[in-house]
């Protein structure tokens, strides 16, 4: 085909072929008839048919298109249908007469017709958000694709198609006449420009094959995993399959994710990675993949403004054109040396760093072995309460370094925890491509190595021909302009004589590109191809120590018994925290709002004085007598109703729950103990036997003891039973079993269960159902426990203890969790006669629990808690936050019901709201997409479908605000 040819192929509107006029033809060539809709296409007319016999697409495309072209592309399904290794595809249906393509004239007009089976599946363009599974199952698909094609071919592939990118440049010149904004037209120009020059030296070394050359979201199909997300299996319209380069191929795949990257582009990583463990591209077809990108997003941009002038109601090119602006505009984001580095890297390829080793010093009047690097990352002993929030934290630390020392530097490569931004939906850029010194003012600076001076605005770069060195705080001595030799001065250090100065410098290999301070965790490697650390100027090794998560989990699990589970697959490293505030050790901030532990918030700096004070005067067992165990246990017994005066301090939740049931039995003299389903009370023996959570154990329900006698969960949303008003309803499922109990005369110990339905997600317990289950219990002699480890102690804010919430007193109360903010402390409160029961059995001793450092820090938690009324911050924000969440249920269909109160908080998905069938995979899918978003959420309840919602009860209106409206967006857009 000629270029005039083309030219005139790329201005053709779609053709002009109606419903009516596509029911006839389908009548005709195939004795079908069935409800057609069209679907969008740039110059094809297509319609999907619904017919008896099944789902089929009618193509219709301008006679202009060779038959060669077409028979292409049915060659290519043949071939692939045959391949087991290759994607779904199409099947090629044949008219009447048994042709695949049928030539027609509709209203004077040629036209070419065929029909095509309908593939069934999810495109991914339906899809706000694709996660890195579906961009890596994307890009394994494109790799499959193009393996299975490498031996096919065709005369129909050597065509002249404006999307091939061997021909990037000279389509954009001809596109680009239709564009009207001049502004727009030579921006776009320039891009076309830049990425042409560095595809062509590399042209001649780039694969050719047979390639679709469209695996795009518009023209892939998938299905739904476990976890809800879409995974592409099926490729539809070959209608752009051409002999061209492979690595183009992967281009056009790439362009199209990026209309889902949120102007990230790193977001196409995985899909290279994927790519190149199928069908492994060379370093040269690497290293045009970004221009090649870059190519691509022109071509779209400009195809679908000139298609607009000759088509101004497609709405299908309409709708796409905002999209394809939005993927331009993400290409034009970032330099090409950068996405060449991260895409290398992304592939596993080596590249190469400058060497720096003939370089002269740049400071030649200092000991570079004096210089102090101050620690400025994420565990660094300077911080401490927030204080890394401050303006200039970081100077004030390096300026009293160097006061101390004479001579301080930060150190490249550094994470900065006071870059870590609290409430952010993306990592924020923490990692340190420059180092900043601080030494006295009139010291000198020379050139490291020979090149010419620039200068500007206080900027000083020394450029040769393979290294910039950025400078500022210089007082020069030099001209813009100007060449230098190595070792020759720059200029000194400004400021003041006898005093300090400031000298920031920074390296780069591109020339003329301000590169920025920081980099984001993800673009750290990339960034730091073209930003090398400048050690080499100061103390080689002197760079910050990278962190090793990686290395360190593989540790974890190698020594730590399995049975010791990460939140996450893939946990991040989590080394501080502050306030509901959690941060790994790249910088990146996580709400926290599952940790009920620290119910004060993290690194609280008054519990952290106490603690330390006392340990430094005293800490022992409880056998000594010392005042701390007096007071606390005063204050703990002061906490509970009435009569219950006597105090055990223990260690953990399950240690209490464990000492709770001993204390039943041996005051009743019984062993049979009543418990309910979907519980859980801890690991210990006794507290294990009588939890029955098949989340936390999926044994629990034959595994029981014979002493232990699970109840039926009453469970108000989807128990047998369903509504507040059902407490006779799920009592009367108890009574048989208190008879049976009765009738092996051995008795009932006591009966222990959660004052709120925790562990299944903070379900409250119907109307009245203690009232009535306490009453057959102590009938019968036994005792009854409240388990208030998780729901307790100010949590619920409208009531200190859970089972007020139920207008009962219980027999004994158990805490731990909370009461020491994550110092390991737990509590059994009961009634002094119960206590002495225990006696007969011997003394009872715990070597930690109630030592003096465990009851200081009970005590500091209770009295931060009444002064910064944490209680009632639960009671505000936790109702502000239930509203919220409620809110979420009329707009997604998933969100089931919000249970709890207070900041325990659970919301429950479910795939149907009347069978109620759980969204167990998709919960944790939604937890995954949240930390990416950055919150801290794990699921809970036997089905793992319940949102587990339980922060520091500090927890701020703001956070509450950012915790919903980012579980908003993941139920909007996806996960």
């Amino acid at each position: 085909m000629t270029d005039e040819a083309l030219v005139d192929r790329m201005t053709l509107p779609r053709p002009d072929v109606t419903v009516a006029d596509a029911e006839e033809i389908l009548l005709a060539h195939y004795s079908l008839s069935g409800m057609l809709s069209e679907l969008g296409s740039q110059q094809d007319r297509n319609y999907r048919v619904d017919s008896d016999r099944g789902r089929y697409v009618l193509k219709i495309c301008h006679a202009a298109y060779e038959a060669r072209e077409l028979e292409a592309q049915n060659a290519a399904l043949h071939h692939l249908r045959s391949r087991q290794d290759a994607p779904r595809v199409p099947k090629v249906i044949a008219t009447n007469d048994g042709r695949e393509i049928v030539v027609l004239t509709v209203r004077g007009r040629g036209y070419q017709v065929r029909l095509l089976e309908y593939l069934e599946g999810q495109r991914l363009t339906e899809m706000r958000y694709l996660a890195p599974a579906s961009v890596a199952a994307l890009g394994a698909l494109c790799a499959r694709l193009a393996q299975a094609l490498a031996d096919f071919d065709h005369p129909g592939l050597d065509r002249s198609l404006q999307w091939d990118l061997r021909r990037a440049g000279p389509v954009a010149v001809q596109l680009l006449s239709a564009i009207t904004d001049s502004a727009a037209r030579d921006r776009i120009a320039k891009t076309m420009v830049m990425a042409v020059r560095r595809i062509q030296p590399l042209a001649p070394s780039l694969r050719l094959q047979a390639v679709h050359h469209d695996v795009t979201g518009d023209n892939v199909v998938g299905h739904r995993d476990a976890h809800g997300r879409v995974i592409p299996d099926g490729v539809i319209d070959f209608g752009d399959i051409i002999r061209g380069w492979l690595v183009g191929d992967l281009a056009v795949t790439c362009a199209s994710l990026l209309q889902q990257a949120n102007g990230d582009p790193f977001h196409i990583l995985p899909a290279v990675t994927a790519y190149q463990a199928i069908y492994p591209l060379s370093d040269v077809e690497l290293k045009a993949l970004w221009p090649l990108i870059v190519a691509r997003a022109v071509i779209l941009v400009a195809s679908s403004e000139q298609q607009m002038s000759i088509d101004p109601d497609n709405d299908y090119v309409r709708s796409n054109l905002d999209r394809e602006r939005a993927i331009f505009n993400t290409v034009m984001s970032v330099p090409f040396e950068l996405m060449e580095a991260a895409i290398l890297k992304a592939a596993g390829a080596d590249v190469a760093a400058p060497s720096a080793s003939a370089w002269l010093p740049l400071l030649p009047n200092i000991d570079l072995s004096t210089i102090a690097y101050v620690d400025l990352g994420v565990r660094s002993a300077h911080f401490s309460a927030g204080n890394w929030l401050n303006a200039d934290m970081d100077w004030r630390l390096l300026a009293r370094a160097a006061t101390e020392n004479g001579t301080a530097a930060t150190r490249y490569g550094e994470y900065r925890l006071s870059r870590a931004a609290l409430g952010n939906t993306r990592a924020q850029a923490t990692f340190a491509l420059h180092v900043d010194i601080c030494l006295a003012a009139g010291s000198a600076v020379a050139a490291p190595f020979a090149g010419r001076i620039g200068w500007k605005d206080q900027h000083l770069t020394l450029t040769d021909d393979s290294m910039t060195l950025h400078l500022d705080g210089l007082n020069p001595l030099v001209e813009d302009g100007a060449m230098l030799a190595a070792g020759d001065p720059l200029g000194s250090v400004f400021g003041e004589a006898s005093s300090l100065g400031g000298l920031r410098l920074q390296l780069c290999s591109v020339a003329g590109l301000e590169p920025p301070l920081f980099a984001m965790p993800r673009e750290a490697a990339a960034w730091s191809v073209l930003c090398p650390s400048p050690s080499s100027l100061l103390s080689p090794g002197a760079d910050a120590p990278q962190p090793e998560t990686t290395e360190l989990l593989v540790r974890r699990r190698t020594h730590l018994a399995g049975a010791q589970k990460n939140y996450y697959a893939a946990p991040p490293q989590i080394e501080r925290g502050w306030r509901e505030h959690l941060f790994d050790v790249e910088g990146r901030a996580y709400l926290d709002m599952v940790n009920n532990v620290t119910i004060l918030g993290h690194g609280h700096p008054r519990l952290a004085a106490a603690i330390s004070a006392q340990w430094l005067r005293l800490n022992t067992n409880s056998r000594f007598h010392y005042a701390a165990i007096a007071e606390f246990s005063e204050r703990l017994a002061a906490l509970a109703p009435d009569g219950l005066d006597a105090v055990f301090l223990v260690n953990s939740g399950s240690e209490a729950n464990d000492l709770a049931i001993r204390l039943a039995q041996a005051h009743s003299g019984a062993r049979n103990m009543l418990c309910l389903l979907e519980a859980y009370h801890g690991w210990s023996a006794a507290s294990e036997a009588v939890s029955t959570s098949i989340a936390d154990n999926p044994l629990a329900l034959t595994t029981r003891p014979d002493w232990v006698h699970a109840a039926v969960s009453p469970n108000t949303y989807r128990g047998a039973f369903r509504g507040p008003d059902t407490a006779a309803s799920y009592l009367a499922t108890v009574k048989p079993m208190l008879e049976t109990i009765d009738a092996g005369g051995q008795g009932l110990a006591g009966f222990i269960c959660e004052s709120v339905y925790g562990n299944a997600g903070g379900i409250p317990l119907p109307e009245g159902y203690l009232k009535e289950i306490y009453a057959e219990v102590r009938a019968r002699g036994g005792l009854c426990i409240a388990d208030e480890v998780q729901v307790g102690y100010g949590r619920l804010g409208h009531y200190f203890w859970g089972f007020e919430q139920q207008g009962v007193v219980p027999d004994i109360i158990t805490i731990a969790k909370g009461m020491g903010n994550g110092h390991p402390l737990g509590a059994v409160i009961t009634r002094r006669e119960i206590a002495r029961s225990l006696e007969k059995e011997g003394p009872f001793f715990s070597s930690t629990g109630g030592s003096p450092v465990s009851c200081v820090a009970g005590m500091t938690v209770l009295d931060i808690m009444a002064e910064e009324k944490l209680q009632e911050n639960a009671r505000t924000v936790g109702d502000h936050l239930k509203a919220r969440l409620a809110a979420l249920i009329d707009r997604h269909p998933i969100a089931g019901a919000v249970h709890g109160m207070g900041l325990y908080l659970g919301l429950e998905f479910v795939r149907d709201r009347t069978t109620l069938e759980p969204a167990t995979e998709e919960t944790a899918a939604i937890c995954d997409r949240l930390l990416e978003l950055g919150i801290i959420m794990q699921p809970t309840g036997d089905h793992q479908n319940v949102l587990k919602i339980k922060p520091p009860l500090c927890l701020s209106i703001e956070s509450a605000d950012f915790f919903a409206d980012m579980l908003e967006k993941v139920l909007q857009e996806g996960w």
